[in-house]
């Protein structure tokens, strides 16, 4: 089966099926493109996560901030 072929059925779906053939797709992709957890880790794998949490992986990053500085800036900046 072809790409088209596979992507023509598939609009031929409910809505219903189709996002969930969208977040099994999206979850499969995520869990194999995710860099693996060591097996000391205490963290939960991000693949057990929402399909829509697991988009938002990534998307705000702290690089070089310090958390509970910013949000002690962003307390002042609100109460101000």
């Amino acid at each position: 089966m072809t790409l088209q072929e596979l992507q023509e059925q598939a609009l031929q779906l409910p809505i219903s099926d189709r996002w969930r053939l969208v977040q099994s797709v999206l979850a499969s992709i995520q869990q194999e493109t995710l860099s693996p957890i060591s097996e000391n880790s205490t963290e939960k794998p991000f693949t057990e996560l929402d399909p829509w949490t697991q988009s938002l992986i990534g998307v705000i990053q702290l690089v070089g901030e310090n958390p509970t500085e910013s949000y002690v800036d962003y307390l002042e900046r609100k109460y101000r």
